[in-house]
């Protein structure tokens, strides 16, 4: 067999199995059924015997033989079926609910098997519900060490209930309920995988040979051959080291290889001018920019006039500044005759990000629009003159900046908030309406580990903010649970009699769910009759009102006509108001570390100490435990951002599961650190000394095979 070969070719599999691993699990042909690792392995020589199990073991490895077979009906065609498992040292009863048919056609009485599972305590003796069994295929001998043998036959004889895997690690992967019921379960796909292995020739290297001789790495071929089947710890250790290699090496080479090419092939506009709308601008403002902020500035000015275009990275914490420091780039855009835009996620933010510019704006002949989808069809048609003809200088909006009506005069910079909720479609037509592309600027709230930054958008430039403004007081945060929630609306009622404003988040995680927006529902009418009106008003802000109503209700929280906000996460970010002094969050053991970092952001934002209320049930999981527990001992965004990257991987850090830019099998960016900066500087290095990979046939094949893939560095 070929990798490239369809899996349904290999035997054992056909239509209906290959049809299962390309819907479960994306397998369609031997080199993607090779890269369905195993995510733990049993070894089969180190047995536990039932005499010294303890409540604590959470997964043992027995053998024994098997007697006293029964099955018992349950009711409406159920049964129950069970077996004693005697292992020389005691019993243990083992108990299937379901696929009994199956077990029972192969599970024989007086034979020996290695028996897998968790134990359990039930009525004062041993279980092992639904284990995995396998026929021992070596002898067993008594306590009095006689040796047992079967109708005059040794008992290594025989063969195990699938294949005859002879290595003493057992492969455990990963299956679904469908593959099971399609006979498709962790067992079957080992005996496959033998399978396979066992056809296949060769493996063909990957990397280049002096890396692979200066990191001492496996070849590629032992590598996917022991961490399917290893003999030993080492081969298991040697293969999961060269695999997690090779899977950051390509990352990093698809990245950098991306940012060499922007460097050597992109052009961009120069701007050379720091002009008066950027020094009048400057003049103006009432506070010093922290020093972060100077940098970044900076950084930006640097690269828009060097002739290359420009796709730069701002990151930074909760009130750090980079509303000011996007505000301050397109200035220069305009300076230099050009036109800019930011395109955020939201209305709620745009319309935000809108009002911020015209006051930070105010006095300077700056003409900004907004245009969003609840614009009105003759005001957006105006707005869409303007911008065609340059009349408008800064464009502020949603989706429908890339609109196919929509052109621009002279668009040179494109800033983009909270890249990460755009697609990749989405975002390249937005800087495919100007020629040469603009420049584009992106700008995330939510700080993402330096680590990952780096690994991510290594064909981003990247520039970080990690200053807070003068004068911020940290929001003090704590936890709470359900029977202190009196003394909890005692503390709102203080807080909004001394004229502070506050809000009650509740996790609406999905905008169309009925029962989850009932729990909002529930939630303001508690919150009203705790503070009832005339003396308290209240508004709600939830994804199913119209952008005009949520735009009514948040204007009444502003001008301070409603005291209480309660809402769901539609203002997790854009939402700036300095007399909101608490935040209430329900629920907050069903958010993310990130997501309640970006609420707790909305607090905070005026000279008054603000505060962070954790709402919770009692029991809580370890993992919502940790985050609550991260949440009240720092505000570090950075932190916190390490935090969750550890309590949760990198998969789903700003959406990136979805949008398929970390598609990592074995490796860990937080684990495997070690790693990913060799990988990182080694790729460096190569393209450093042969920027066209030359040299490297090997890695010339991949780029050319990856060149379709849609990278953020290629897009304009």
């Amino acid at each position: 067999m070929k990798l490239d070969d369809d899996i349904v070719y290999l035997k054992g599999v056909g239509p209906a199995k290959a049809r299962l691993l390309a819907s479960e699990l994306g397998v369609h042909t031997v080199a993607d059924m090779l890269e369905h690792f195993p995510y733990r392995y049993i070894d089969r020589s180190s047995l536990s015997t039932i005499a010294t199990l303890t409540e604590e073991n959470n997964y043992v490895v027995l053998r024994g033989r098997v007697s006293n077979i029964q099955t018992v009906s349950t009711g409406r065609n159920r049964e129950r079926m069970t077996c004693d498992l005697y292992d020389g040292t005691g019993y243990i009863q083992l108990v299937w609910f379901a696929g009994t048919k199956w077990v029972r056609e192969r599970l024989k009485p007086n034979v020996d098997y290695l028996v897998m599972g968790k134990p359990s305590v039930f009525n004062n003796g041993w279980q092992m519900t639904h284990p995995e069994l396998e026929v021992e295929r070596g002898e067993w001998r008594t306590e009095s060490g006689e040796r047992r043998e079967e109708n005059g036959e040794r008992v290594s004889t025989l063969s195990t209930l699938h294949s005859p895997l002879s290595s003493p690690f057992l492969p455990v992967y990963n299956t679904t309920e469908k593959m099971k019921q399609g006979w498709l379960g962790a067992r079957t796909i080992a005996k496959l995988m033998e399978a396979l292995l066992s056809q296949l020739p060769p493996i063909d290297e990957t990397l280049p040979q002096e890396v692979v001789m200066r990191y001492r790495l496996a070849s590629r071929d032992q590598a996917l051959r022991w961490v399917h089947f290893p003999e030993n710890q080492q081969q298991i250790e040697a293969a999961r080291t060269r695999l997690k290699f090779e899977e950051l090496f390509f990352m990093q080479l698809d990245y950098q290889y991306a940012h060499s090419e922007r460097q050597l092939h992109s052009a961009g506009r120069v701007f050379s001018v720091v002009g008066d709308h950027f020094n009048d601008f400057y003049k103006q403002l009432p506070f010093s920019l922290t020093g972060a902020q100077k940098r970044v500035v900076r950084e930006v000015r640097e690269d828009m006039r060097t002739g290359r275009q420009m796709n730069r990275l701002i990151q930074g914490d909760v009130g750090s500044g980079k509303t000011l420091v996007a505000l301050m780039c397109m200035l220069i855009a305009l300076d230099n005759g050009c036109q800019a835009c930011l395109m955020a996620p939201t209305e709620i933010l745009a319309t935000q990000h809108y009002q911020t510019f015209l006051r930070m704006l105010d006095g300077l002949d700056i003409s900004v629009e907004l245009l969003i989808g609840s614009v009105k069809s003759a005001a957006k048609k105006r707005i869409k003159t303007r911008i065609a003809n340059g009349e408008t200088q800064i464009v502020i909006g949603t989706h429908a900046l890339i609109e196919d009506d929509v052109h621009f005069h002279d668009l040179g910079l494109v800033v983009i908030d909270e890249q990460h909720r755009f697609g990749v479609e989405q975002r390249s037509k937005l800087w495919a309406k100007a020629v040469p592309s603009p420049h584009v600027l992106v700008m995330t709230a939510t700080p993402i580990p330096r680590t990952l930054a780096m690994t991510l958008y290594g064909d981003l430039d990247c520039s970080i903010i990690d200053e807070l403004p003068p004068g911020r007081h940290p929001v003090r945060t704590y936890h709470r649970t359900e029977p202190r929630r009196p003394l909890v609306f005692s503390f709102l009622k203080k807080q909004i009699d001394a004229g502070r404003q506050v809000y009650i988040v509740y996790p609406l995680i999905h905008e169309s769910d009925k029962m989850d927006l009932k729990d909002l529902e529930d939630g303001l009418e508690m919150v009203q009759s705790y503070f009832p009106r005339p003396q308290y008003a209240t508004s709600m802000v939830h994804g199913q009102l119209t952008a005009e109503e949520k735009a009514f209700e948040m204007e009444r929280f502003k001008q301070g006509k409603t005291q209480i906000m309660v809402a769901t996460t539609v203002i997790e970010v854009g939402v700036d108001i300095p007399n909101a002094t608490v935040m209430v969050i329900e629920n907050a053991e069903r958010f993310g570390l990130s997501q309640l970092h970006q609420l707790r952001g909305r607090v905070g934002r005026g000279a008054e100490q603000s505060y962070c209320i954790l709402m919770t049930k009692d029991q809580l999981s370890y993992t919502s435990q940790e985050r609550i527990r991260t949440m009240c001992s720092t505000s570090d965004g950075f932190q916190i951002a390490e935090a969750d990257l550890r309590l949760r991987g990198p998969g789903d850090i700003q959406g990136l599961a979805q949008s398929g830019v970390l598609d990592l099998k074995l490796a860990s960016i937080v684990d495997d650190e070690p790693l990913v900066a060799a990988t990182r500087n080694e790729v460096r290095d190569i393209l450093a000394a042969d920027p066209t990979l030359s040299r490297y046939p090997l890695l010339q094949q991949y780029i050319e095979h990856s060149k379709n893939k849609m990278l953020w560095g290629k897009i304009s």
